[in-house]
């Protein structure tokens, strides 16, 4: 790795809960000391080229200044779940404080020969002074509907799109996948093993921050726990086993050097003849003596229930009953599930490659799309995109979106899409109806209504405190306790509704049927 893209990836490796220091840069109180590091580093450019080509095209034409409305929303949900996670704010607020170009960028742009210098000198002091609204992370996001509205000039509202895609998919897509994972474990701890599987530094270390909102309790990845707080944990592989003479002394010394952290390995030779009898005896010899029944072991190949049940009986039987099996081995939400109905005696999983790519379905999708311009005397003016495929219809104009919960049962029922100044007594009976098939109807009382989106920058100002991860992480299981069990079936699960309000629904038809005309 060269030590420019080492620095690059520490620079966007850091949590979003921050204190101010001395020179006003944003960080982590354990971070100060790569503020130095973070000022050298910029990743402005990391966008698609024609972020720029618009932005100049912008420029000269007059555009520049036009107020847009962007939405971040997505279309389908990974692995044909009930819902997903959105993630990656945090990050999302470091970019857009950090956002500039320097005098390297405008040489390399002025190489290209296609822009300006009228347009380099206006990226000189480009800043973002626009608007953003996103849903907390950890928050259940729904197909279509805004997890992220920017309001901004024209060049700043489009040339952020790359960034936020890719911060948004990779994090919203590891956690949703990671919480398939732990609900499928009944309970039972999820540590996230998979950053030699990641795709690159930065998707094992984000990945591994999205995982540990999404539920998993603990990360290989030691980077993760320094600057996150995700905590690590690990003890051995194979190759501690074979480098000493035989496998008693390899358990036996490390019992010796980590007596109150001994997950053993117990799969390197053969698990129920060597591998359990001389944990067994390394935890009698050395462990009990002291007091200590706080122990492991560890499966990581072969017929896992099977291995977990003999095991557990000889663990039992020498009076360990205390010690913890954790399996590991290529797992997914599916494997897990079946490990658990088939009576596997496993107490704790670490699951790598298929969490930590998101190995089933490794894209989430999600998408940025321009709803609405500014027509200079503050009227909002409302845009679509329109396609043969009705999937890719957007839904257009500045929305805001409300979470319907029953009062009696505390549970999520619908959300709804409005207009963003659209008020609503919820004190009253509420009629929704599905936008695609608007004869659906219901008719919700006793609720409550929450807003999702909450106001992050105004005027190019932070104004939102980006939680630590540990309160990301507990809102994130409220949240999701909140939906129904149906909402939560990995297969066929219940189409939990996403309805309009009768004003936004009309203002959409009446785009569709406008441009039909033409």
């Amino acid at each position: 790795m060269s030590w420019a893209f080492f620095g690059l990836f520490l620079a966007f490796s850091v949590e979003g809960h921050y204190n101010r220091s001395n020179d006003g840069v944003s960080c982590h109180p354990k971070l100060r000391r790569l503020s130095q590091m973070k000022a050298k580093t910029n990743l402005t450019m990391l966008c698609d080229f024609y972020e720029l080509t618009m932005a100049n095209g912008y420029f000269q034409t007059g555009l520049a200044d036009r107020i847009c409305y962007f939405d971040v929303f997505y279309r389908s949900v990974p692995d044909k779940g009930g819902f997903a996670l959105a993630a990656g704010l945090a990050q999302v607020v470091e970019y857009i404080q950090e956002l500039r170009f320097d005098e390297e960028d405008l040489g390399y742009l002025r190489s290209k020969g296609c822009f300006s210098e009228e347009f380099l000198d206006f990226l000189r002091d480009f800043r973002f002074t626009g608007d953003i609204w996103a849903v907390p992370e950890g928050t259940p996001v729904f197909p279509g509907e805004p997890l992220l509205t920017v309001r901004a000039p024209a060049i700043q509202a489009q040339f952020i799109e790359t960034f936020l895609l890719l911060t948004l998919n990779h994090q919203s897509l590891i956690a949703t996948k990671s919480n398939r994972i732990v609900r499928a474990a009944e309970g039972r701890p999820v540590a996230e093993f998979g950053s030699r599987r990641a795709h690159g530094p930065d998707g094992a270390l984000l990945g591994a921050r999205a995982s540990y909102i999404a539920g998993c309790s603990a990360t290989a990845c030691t980077m993760a726990d320094q600057w996150y707080g995700s905590p690590a944990t690990g003890t051995m592989a194979h190759s501690w086993v074979q480098m000493f003479p035989d496998e008693y002394t390899a358990f036996k010394t490390y019992c010796q050097l980590y007596p109150n952290n001994a997950t053993l390995l117990v799969d390197t030779y053969n698990v129920l003849k060597s591998g359990v009898p001389n944990a067994i005896r390394a935890f009698q010899e050395v462990l009990l003596p002291q007091g200590i029944t706080k122990c492991g072991i560890r499966l990581d190949s072969g017929d896992l229930t099977y291995l977990s049940q003999k095991a557990r009986e000889m663990l039992d039987e020498a009076g360990l009953t205390g010690c913890k099996i954790v399996a590991s081995n290529a797992l997914d939400e599916y494997i897990i599930r079946d490990l658990v109905r088939q009576g596997a005696r496993i107490d704790s999983f670490g699951v790598g490659e298929r969490l930590i790519t998101s190995r089933s379905e490794p894209v989430f999708g999600g998408v940025y799309k321009l709803a609405a311009i500014e027509d200079g005397q503050g009227n909002i003016i409302p845009k679509i995109k329109i396609s043969e495929n009705a999937a890719k219809i957007t839904t257009p104009h500045f929305k805001k979106v409300y979470r319907i919960f029953s009062k009696d049962t505390g549970k999520a029922e619908a959300d709804l899409i409005c207009l963003h100044d659209e008020e609503f007594d919820f004190d009253q009976p509420l009629e929704l109806f599905d936008p695609d098939a608007t004869w659906k109807r219901k008719v919700f009382t006793s609720i409550e209504a929450r807003e999702l989106l909450v106001p992050v920058f105004r005027g190019g100002e932070l104004v939102y405190q980006v939680p630590d991860l540990q309160t990301s992480r507990a809102y994130c299981q409220r949240q999701v306790d909140a939906l129904w069990d149906e909402v939560k079936r990995f297969e066929n699960p219940h189409n939990y509704y996403v309805d309009l309000s009768q004003k936004l629904w009309d203002i959409k038809q009446g785009l569709l049927n406008s441009h039909e005309m033409k």
